[in-house]
């Protein structure tokens, strides 16, 4: 049986779902993000027990089929700019519509209605994120995280980190420098 989990956006969401579920004598087939099978049916009475134990930890058992999707949709891209090797070199349309087999301009529409924001503006969202994570661990140039985020240039990057954040890249770059050379003051 397949149950579609709510804000499930980390290794560590994965790992607190998989332990409920034990606590519960369910038995997990895959646990991935927003997405759990287990072996057996789900009574009702677990159900609820479930839904329980996961508002505990800010997770939310979903029924609605609309909301499923628009989570589908949003664990996607969180798995894609943050956890793959590598952003895929097709489009974001492409690949959502590949991955969910749904027309783009239907899972565009349901999600802006649903969320408020557009897919695009979710995704840049996440790959500004994922930018400042590669920023502070320091280890790749500006040109590498363009390309590993799929900009066509650093001045398209960061046009949009400016855009998002207030700042620049090498900015805030150097921000954390300077508070980690704070902190060694101390």
């Amino acid at each position: 049986m397949k149950l579609f989990i709510k804000h499930m956006v980390s290794l560590r969401c994965k790992m607190v779902v998989k332990s409920e579920l034990e606590k519960l004598k369910l038995h997990c087939l895959i646990v991935e993000l927003g997405e759990v099978e287990i072996k057996e049916e789900l009574t009702l009475p677990k159900r609820r027990q479930l839904r329980e134990a996961l508002l505990s930890f800010g997770l939310e058992l979903m029924d609605d089929k609309k909301t499923i999707l628009i989570e589908k949709v949003k664990n996607i891209i969180v798995q894609m700019i943050h956890y793959d090797k590598e952003v895929p070199r097709t489009n974001f349309s492409n690949y959502l519509t590949n991955r969910l087999n749904y027309d783009y301009t239907y899972l565009a529409n349901l999600f802006s209605e649903v969320k408020g924001i557009t897919i695009e503006h979710y995704i840049i969202s996440h790959k500004i994120e994922r930018a400042k994570e590669l920023l502070l661990y320091n280890e790749l140039t500006l040109t590498e995280i363009a390309d590993l985020l799929h900009y066509s240039n650093v001045a398209h990057l960061s046009n949009q980190f400016k855009k998002i954040t207030g700042l620049t890249p090498s900015f805030f770059r150097k921000m954390k420098h300077k508070r980690l050379i704070a902190l060694e003051d101390l």
